[in-house]
């Protein structure tokens, strides 16, 4: 085997060893949103400034606000709510859903999402990627758990007749949510209105309508 294959090799399997969030090198690693310096991820806070209240959040047993369009409501626990998130690759949200109330499709650019139903009943779903574009689904009672793959396309539903709570826990400390309709016809500026009519082969005032929505 060639030198060059063995270090093409060696620069695949680091590839795949690093598509993550970066692996903690000391106990921990809190972050300092008030530093000047730009890295991958947060630079830390000097351990001799660390206080119990940067590895806590509360509130997670409060109901969010599902009084809007999509009828549901995420509340985050990421690295920009618990400092000592920062390097340990993990964070979680709560998702609340009014009546018929959905978490719209979207994705997570950095993160598997595990989804675990306190209460209620909810439709769950992901799409496979192009070509295929299979669609997996599934209805989820309480203490159901499901796992969404990082990067694809995702949704939930409330499909019970009362309010319905979640759990995720997903696999980056920053998992990032694109929200598709959100994204496609509420970017900034818009996406040109033809682009949009020729990949949704509909007419283009028909995507001018949905824009106006975002």
């Amino acid at each position: 085997m060639s030198r060059f294959l063995i270090f093409g090799l060696l620069l695949a399997t680091c590839s795949i060893v690093f598509a993550s969030d970066p692996s903690p090198l000391q106990d921990f690693c809190v972050a300092d949103p008030k530093s000047p310096v730009l890295v991958n991820g947060l630079v830390c806070k000097d351990p001799k400034l660390v206080q119990a209240d940067d590895f806590l959040f509360r509130g997670l047993n409060l109901m969010g606000n599902t009084s809007n369009d999509v009828g549901s409501n995420v509340t985050q626990v990421t690295v920009a709510q618990v400092p000592g998130l920062n390097t340990l690759g993990i964070s979680m949200a709560r998702i609340d859903f009014a009546p018929m109330g959905i978490n719209p499709p979207h994705t997570h650019p950095r993160a598997t999402e595990i989804l675990t139903v306190i209460d209620g009943r909810i439709l769950v779903g992901f799409v496979t990627s192009n070509p295929e574009n299979r669609l997996i689904t599934k209805v989820l009672k309480k203490g159901d758990v499901f796992v969404f793959p990082e990067g694809l396309v995702h949704f939930q539903k409330n499909i019970g007749h009362g309010y319905a709570v979640a759990i995720a826990g997903l696999s980056s400390q920053n998992p990032g949510v694109i929200t598709i309709a959100n994204a496609v016809f509420g970017s900034n500026p818009d996406i040109a209105g033809d682009i949009l009519a020729k990949a949704f082969q509909v007419d283009v005032n028909v995507v001018y309508k949905i824009q106006s929505k975002f």
